[in-house]
């Protein structure tokens, strides 16, 4: 079998190209790379002393998950871009990757254009860090954290559409019930979609499974990233949440809102 996945190169974005790579025979990666220090360094988001601490919370965290940024190696295939370049390139210079069984994006930029053409029609599967449609947009986990709804963190496996996150819903993957930090948990709700997402598609259900379109009048909040200041982020970390503040919010939740859900 041969996967390619559309991804990114923090450490959780190696992490889902490797569990791939271990139930393929080759797996094609497409990295779109960022900086490895966000707030610390001028990129996608803004460099400033509140935004470095954020992301020292978060880099944290996702050390402690997915281990530190490495190399890729054994029947594993790159090509590493420019984050937002995606889109830039050629089919032809894909060519080695789009000829594979699965298809899978997570941590991309946005799409279009005759690669989204293609993998919609390959009916390529998309992992959206969030609870949609409850939570849309930019930054989904960090907003239902924000909003103390821990209960909403987790992820979305969704059809690739030519919209943003707004295909048929397969499953939803959310993190144990436990007790435990607001940073961890969004990292453990990432290996959850991962774990899920490679065991299906390792075992072949994944093909078989009947999309559910996305009801948007459940929406809570939509999110975009200009929304995520230096002020908001401040405020989230003098009222950040403790380990047992959200297993509070976990134990609120009902499994019944959301498609399949899978834990852990």
């Amino acid at each position: 079998m041969k996967i390619t996945v559309f991804t990114s190169n923090q450490p959780r974005h190696l992490h889902l190209i490797e569990s791939l790579a271990g139930v393929a025979d080759e797996v094609f990666a497409v990295q779109e790379c960022s900086t490895i220090a966000p707030g610390s360094v001028q990129d996608f988001y803004q460099k400033s002393e509140v935004m470095q601490e954020y992301f020292s919370h978060v880099l944290a965290a996702e050390k402690e998950v997915f281990g530190e940024p490495r190399f890729l190696t054994g029947n594993i295939h790159h090509m590493a871009v420019r984050m937002g370049d995606l889109n830039l390139l050629s089919m032809e210079s894909l060519a080695g990757a789009l000829d594979s069984d699965v298809y899978v994006v997570f941590g991309a930029s946005f799409i279009k254009g005759p690669l989204c053409e293609f993998l919609v029609e390959q009916g390529a599967y998309n992992i959206h860090m969030g609870m949609s449609p409850y939570y849309r947009g930019h930054s989904t986990n960090f907003w239902a954290l924000y909003d103390s709804r821990a209960q909403y963190v987790g992820a979305t496996i969704h059809m690739l559409t030519k919209g943003l996150d707004s295909g048929p819903i397969l499953f939803h993957a959310l993190p144990e019930i436990e007790a435990v930090e607001p940073f961890l948990l969004g990292m453990k709700s990432v290996k959850a979609a991962h774990r899920s997402l490679v065991a299906k598609i390792a075992d072949g259900s994944l093909g078989r499974i009947e999309g559910v379109a996305q009801d948007k009048s459940l929406q809570l909040r939509y999110s975009k990233g200009a929304e995520f200041t230096d002020e908001v982020a401040r405020e989230y970390l003098d009222r950040l949440a403790t380990a047992d503040e959200v297993f509070e919010q976990l134990k609120q939740g009902n499994a019944q809102e959301f498609v399949s859900p899978t834990f852990g």
